[in-house]
């Protein structure tokens, strides 16, 4: 694999994305008086705070955040959300990570949340690579990318000392 980096998403147009995927949430969810974003671990979770943060400025409901941990090399669901399942009961979530590859992670994700009652479940991701392995749609999508397999998708969100960019390599 090369280690030429080409730039696809840099800090300010990932902000614009992420800015119009919280409008499109906000109006999903206008009825809602709470919705639960849930972002996969590690760069899930720092898109999802970041969401977070707008709809709190933009929004009349209450947005609770948590955080999906999840075994993605496993060939099974073994994950665990960082407050108990049952809080989710009759709500809305919304799951959220970085880069949507397989589907694999969004599907693990999902499969957390089956055995309860939830009001909808909708999904976000800022890069959607279409390669998908399991029948994974996204509600809301920053960006498209159609690439070959060899090829990794790298997001730069909350690094030290770097600033944010998506990047194809």
């Amino acid at each position: 694999m090369s280690d030429k980096k080409i730039l696809v998403l840099n800090s300010r147009q990932i902000q614009q994305k992420i800015d119009r995927i919280a409008y499109q949430i906000l109006e999903d969810n206008l009825e809602e008086t709470e919705i639960i974003l849930a972002g996969i671990i590690a760069h899930g979770f720092g898109l999802a705070t970041r969401l977070k943060n707008l709809l709190e400025e933009i929004a009349p409901f209450k947005v609770t955040l948590i955080s999906i941990n999840l075994d993605k090399e496993s060939s099974s669901l073994i994950g665990s959300l960082s407050i108990p399942v049952e809080n989710c009961s009759n709500k809305v979530v919304i799951l959220v990570d970085d880069v949507l590859n397989s589907g694999k992670a969004m599907a693990y994700a999902f499969g957390i949340f089956l055995d309860i009652p939830l009001k909808k479940i909708r999904t976000v991701v800022l890069v959607d690579r279409n390669h998908k392995v399991f029948p994974i749609a996204t509600d809301f999508t920053g960006m498209a990318l159609s690439t070959v397999l060899k090829e990794h998708v790298d997001v730069v969100l909350d690094e030290a000392g770097q600033e944010d960019a998506v990047y194809l390599r």
